[in-house]
């Protein structure tokens, strides 16, 4: 069942994409949706929101989901603290109100990880995800950039932790997931690496302390060069144990929510924007690494040739080589060489995207680029975004009509909206 979205003649006139104040005033939109609705005063935030912002599920907590919305609420302290000091005192309360359900209930300390999920504050699901481990170091990295000393400390012991259970040496990578007494499975996911390599650099950001950034072009290094050889120069998204490609993992689910099969075009344009980052940083520190850039462009140039729909607009989900197709249905894409795995659009796919074309922009001194930025947000103006009642719409299918009325799911929390604001703020910022 589909729910039709607002038509494209419903949405309302803007302001310059590009400029600071349509950006900035998107920022407080969206915050508007959650805030101070997401609040729970019994401790951390509620997770579930209809697309009215009705809470749907008053009980469960999920660990992305709590660490996001300290993201959250950090950011817009620092976006929006100077001139208002009295919303900043209230954004650094939230901050540390999630930091302490952070602390109090999600971290176990029998095992020094923090339980993914939980249900009335007890644990439920004590799995330990890399990926939630790179959101901890996120949450305390922006919230020590926010100004919360005690971040640092934790950092400290977030780091040794990653190091002693979750780094591979020989690999230089994560790997990805473990029992609550740390006895891994052989799965080894792209996604946990790219989420901590983000989670370095705010940490370096937070810090200054070199190993984040060291850490974080190894990861990048690995990934999106040595990684991708094996699949003709595109980041895949699962492999075994030893690194190797897994061609079959959720082949027959290619729409698997969490772990879906094929090539991610919103991950091969996350990397790239994680890779300008990186440049950024590696330059200023005098330290430059020249294959960064030109990296960069390929991902997005290949994803977006690769993913964006021609009739419908914006980026689909999911692609794959033809090579690979079997009995997975979809249609041909006129290189000849892949097929759309997943036509669905999804909300993050879109924002990570513009944020990258931005710094693509910047950092090349294309027009074209800047030419995708208007696209991608054209889009997401029409078909994402929720005029009504503010934030973004989650999934549509091709003929971008929603699936439900699930704004927010456990997970959400328009951490990647919000973001894509603040990141191209600061290549405004750069460039002015």
């Amino acid at each position: 069942m589909t729910f039709q979205t607002s038509p494209t003649p419903d949405a309302p006139a803007h302001a310059d994409f590009r400029s600071e104040a349509f950006l900035r005033d998107h920022i407080r939109h969206t915050m508007a949706f959650y805030h101070p609705r997401c609040i729970d005063p019994a401790g951390g935030f509620f997770h579930y929101f209809k697309d009215d912002g009705r809470v749907y599920d008053v009980s469960h907590r999920h660990l992305v989901s709590s660490t996001r919305f300290v993201f959250n609420y950090a950011t817009a302290a620092l976006e929006f603290g100077d001139e208002d000091p009295a919303l900043r005192e209230t954004y650094m309360a939230t901050v540390r109100h999630g930091l302490a359900f952070l602390r109090e209930r999600h971290l176990d300390p029998d095992s020094g990880g923090y339980a993914w999920t939980l249900r009335d504050g007890v644990p439920e699901d004590t799995t330990q995800h890399c990926y939630g481990a790179a959101f901890v170091l996120l949450a305390y990295s922006i919230a020590l950039k926010a100004g919360v000393e005690e971040c640092r400390d934790w950092m400290d012991t977030h780091w040794e932790l990653l190091d002693t259970r979750y780094w591979e040496p020989q690999h230089g990578l994560y790997r990805d997931e473990a029992t609550r007494d740390w006895q891994f499975s052989d799965y080894r996911g792209q996604n946990a690496n790219m989420h901590m390599c983000e989670a370095m650099l705010a940490a370096f950001e937070a810090s200054r302390e070199p190993r984040y950034l060291q850490r974080a072009l190894t990861l990048a290094d690995h990934m999106t060069r040595r990684q991708a050889a094996q699949c003709d120069g595109l980041v895949w998204e699962h492999y075994d144990a030893d690194w190797q490609v897994d061609t079959d993992y959720h082949r027959d689910d290619p729409k698997h929510l969490f772990r879906p099969w094929g090539f991610q075009p919103g991950h091969q344009t996350e990397w790239s924007k994680l890779l300008l980052i990186l440049d950024r940083h590696l330059g200023d520190a005098g330290m430059p690494q020249p294959w960064l850039v030109p990296r960069a462009r390929e991902l997005f140039d290949r994803a977006v040739d690769a993913a964006w729909d021609p009739e419908s607009g914006g980026l689909m989900y999911g692609f794959a080589p033809e090579a690979l197709r079997k009995d997975v249905p979809g249609p041909s894409l006129p290189d000849g060489h892949h097929f759309i795995c997943d036509d669905d659009k999804y909300f993050w796919v879109q924002a990570e995207s513009l944020a990258c074309a931005a710094r693509l922009a910047a950092a090349t001194g294309e027009a074209r680029y800047w030419d995708w930025y208007d696209r991608l947000w054209d889009y997401a103006w029409r078909h994402m975004v929720d005029h009504r009642y503010g934030a973004w719409f989650r999934i549509l299918d091709r003929e971008n009509r929603k699936y439900d009325d699930d704004k927010s799911p456990a997970g959400k929390t328009d951490y990647h909206t919000m973001g894509a604001c603040h990141d191209v703020l600061a290549v405004l910022r750069d460039r002015g």
